[in-house]
């Protein structure tokens, strides 16, 4: 299917097409958590104006409310992205003018309206909980539009709040059409999801059960394996069925943001695991129907002295990667280390760490916990500030921009952990910070002038998760091979 015998869509050609012709971003849709349960305004959509020659440089120009208690905004997902921007005959041209924003505690999936203000969005529909639950799935998480401009949302648990692994569709009027995998065999955990139709495969990783992870982190949880993931899932993209279970065991307990590499001709990606902060290449060995994952980045643990005298190992807890659009830097960020590190992958079996900058964390100079044993460290990271505002919590979401040279890093990871594992950041409200990226060398550096805070908000301190940019970025847009 060549270009010239197409209409564009939405998005771009090619992901070096972003690269090169792709616009620097004005905007930045942040997803907010309200932490007051009580507040009646609840969670938001907030607008940040990021245009440095803009007199409301770094400040949020817009609020769309829920306007609903409890929700827990998480993820984001375009109705329609660089898969559709190829279209063949006289079908309809579809627009980027929804983001989709499915809520991990109420089960509610809100539709904003992009199109018409894109600095001033506002709520175009609701899909109230009640319609997941008929499908006996709860806990939407990753948003992703289908080549066929219809959407489909992971989940990660049954009515009753039990850990399952399946996928809803909607068409692109937001109506339910039912769940996507076919077949006996099922997944037994969720959470996020990667296709590539031209392999004919869609993987998809695993956290666990929304009835344990949304009262907050108890350690005995992930004892059940049944109940918390370490696995990946290869599904038949064409017939939608789950053929292949690759289990990680331990060093890979909480396989979270997952991603093939950007060429859709490349069969191989990358997964990051929470908990023990290790990367996992998978890919398809040569003549093998079957894929293969090793891990290729560990990162060890931290002996430390607790505030009541207990020694604890802690890991980095790795909670977002993403790959450059060229698909030469991984990025990822350690929640509790407090650093975010870039590697090159250009060698996609060895990749080389090229940039490590620290923004908090729990483990800092001046931290209740006094570390006993770094084997990377030789002292402590000193407190990090920003425009005098010191950073806390620890780095969590991270968005690229087309042209791979800056990143953006947002703190809040999800709220009943926020408030457990980093209760100041939650009083003070979340930030977003600015990484300057050396796209020839490789190498990260941390913008001064940069930074977007949280903390006084109309109605409380928010905390700011995901991020998008109004036309697409490396998480949200998936490739098709164009022949």
């Amino acid at each position: 299917m060549g270009d010239t015998k197409c209409k564009c869509g939405p998005g771009y050609a090619t992901p070096l097409d972003a690269v090169r012709n792709g616009p620097v971003e004005k905007l930045l849709y942040v997803v907010c958590v309200q932490p007051n349960l009580d507040d009646e305004h609840g969670d938001y959509l907030a607008t940040v104006d990021v245009d440095p020659t803009s007199s409301t440089y770094c400040q949020i120009i817009h609020r769309t409310y829920t306007n609903s208690k409890c929700n827990e905004l998480h993820h984001s997902g375009w109705n329609t992205c660089s898969s559709c921007h190829f279209v063949p005959g006289d079908k309809e041209v579809p627009t980027r003018d929804r983001l989709v924003l499915p809520c991990l505690n109420s089960d509610r999936i809100f539709i904003v309206d992009t199109g018409t203000d894109p600095r001033a969005p506002k709520l175009d529909k609701v899909i109230e909980g009640d319609v997941l639950k008929r499908a006996n799935c709860t806990a939407p998480h990753t948003t992703h539009c289908l080549p066929n401009g219809n959407i489909m949302i992971s989940i990660m648990g049954d009515a009753e709040g039990n850990a399952k692994g399946d996928f809803v569709e909607f068409d692109k009027n937001f109506q339910l059409v039912g769940t996507w995998s076919r077949g006996d065999r099922k997944a037994l955990c969720g959470y996020d999801y990667w296709y590539q139709p031209h392999f004919n495969v869609m993987v998809a990783s695993e956290w666990g059960a929304p009835k344990l992870f949304r009262r907050g982190y108890h350690p005995t949880d992930c004892d059940d394996r049944t109940q918390y993931g370490c696995r990946l899932n290869f599904y038949r993209w064409q017939e939608r069925e789950l053929f292949q279970t690759i289990d990680l065991g331990n060093d890979g307990l909480t396989p979270l943001e997952i991603r093939f590499l950007h060429n859709p001709k490349e069969n191989q990606g990358y997964v990051g695991c929470a908990f023990y902060a290790n990367v996992y290449r998978f890919y398809q060995k040569p003549g093998s129907s079957e894929y293969t994952a090793e891990k290729v980045i560990d990162v060890p643990v931290k002996k430390v002295l607790g505030e009541n005298g207990e020694i604890e190992l802690m890991g980095g807890m790795m909670t977002d990667i993403l790959i450059s659009l060229d698909d030469r830097f991984l990025y990822f960020s350690n929640w509790r280390h407090g650093d975010v590190r870039q590697y090159d992958i250009s060698d996609r079996a060895h990749p080389r760490l090229t940039g490590q900058v620290f923004l908090g964390g729990a483990i800092q100079s001046d931290a209740p916990r006094r570390v006993l044993n770094d084997p990377e460290l030789s002292e402590p990271p000193k407190p990090v500030y920003v425009k005098n505002r010191r950073l806390l919590g620890g780095p969590q979401m991270l968005q690229l921009s087309l042209d791979g040279r800056r990143l953006y890093v947002s703190s809040s990871l999800f709220s009943p952990w926020d408030k457990q594992f980093y209760p100041e950041m939650v009083a003070a409200g979340g930030t977003i910070v600015q990484l300057d990226i050396d796209v020839e060398n490789g190498g990260m550096k941390l913008n001064e002038n940069f930074l977007v805070d949280f903390g006084n908000e109309p109605y409380g301190p928010g905390l700011p998760h995901e991020m998008r940019y109004p036309g697409g970025d490396c998480t949200s847009d998936i490739w098709l091979v164009n022949e």
